[in-house]
């Protein structure tokens, strides 16, 4: 839990489930998986397993409590469509998000089949975003599974981004976030693959945020790109066509 978060997309954290496990290469260096363990070593109670996937269910109501409303990062520190969440409890955590209507909810996920395999036995309110990450371009295949979701706002998180994207079908995608890798280990990230981004969603109407270029030191290296931040969220592109 997390009133005010760090992330410069999002106002809050809230994690009704806990630890996740590996499946691609952005997952190597892994900022979840640190901070679990952290928290394990100072005994926050959620965090007794570390990063072994656990569900939080005293955690589910937490959004109804917070009376002011608040743009939400559902599961910073793990993923809801992870194979081992229940779908029950995933249908718990949507009809949270369902009452607590006043806040806006950032989903997001690496295992776009599963959203796929769920989408009809959610309920998708206008106030729930859905998005998915991409690390290269070999996992482009997710912004095709999201794009056929029936969420009312999709969005991409491109971060770490290790690679190159290609040509990019935005199709009712509303919004991308681009960023490098930071922290330990950290792997480089090209100017050039953030601009081709940057001019694909220009020309294809979708909001683009430049989160970072990262490293080991982040703070150091800033979020500007080509002379200014970019901080556009959904509804707020134009397409330049």
């Amino acid at each position: 839990m997390a009133t005010n978060s760090h992330i410069e997309w999002t106002d809050a954290t809230w994690n009704p489930v806990t630890g996740c496990s590996k499946i691609s290469p952005g997952c190597k260096h892994c900022y979840a998986e640190r901070m679990s363990h952290r928290l394990q070593l100072m005994g926050q109670p959620n965090y007794k397993n570390g990063f072994r996937l656990t569900l939080q269910p005293q955690m589910l109501e937490l959004p109804l409590r917070w009376k002011s409303p608040k743009r939400i990062f559902v599961n910073s520190m793990s993923d809801l469509f992870h194979r081992d969440v229940p779908v029950e409890y995933i249908k718990q955590v949507f009809d949270v998000m369902g009452r607590a209507d006043w806040h806006q909810y950032q989903v997001l996920t690496k295992r776009s089949e599963r959203i796929l395999e769920l989408t009809e036995v959610l309920d998708w309110a206008p106030q729930i975003w859905m998005g998915v990450s991409v690390e290269n371009e070999k996992y482009t295949y997710r912004i095709d599974d999201l794009r056929k979701t029936g969420a009312h706002v999709k969005f991409l998180s491109l971060e770490p981004l290790l690679g190159p994207l290609g040509k990019l079908n935005l199709l009712k995608i509303d919004w991308a976030i681009v960023g490098g890798e930071s922290g330990p280990g950290a792997r480089p990230m090209e100017a050039s693959w953030v601009i081709d981004i940057r001019n694909q969603c220009r020309k294809q109407g979708v909001a683009f945020f430049f989160k970072q270029w990262g490293g080991v030191h982040k703070s150091k290296t800033g979020r500007t790109l080509e002379g200014r931040t970019w901080n556009e969220m959904p509804s707020e592109a134009l397409a330049i066509i």
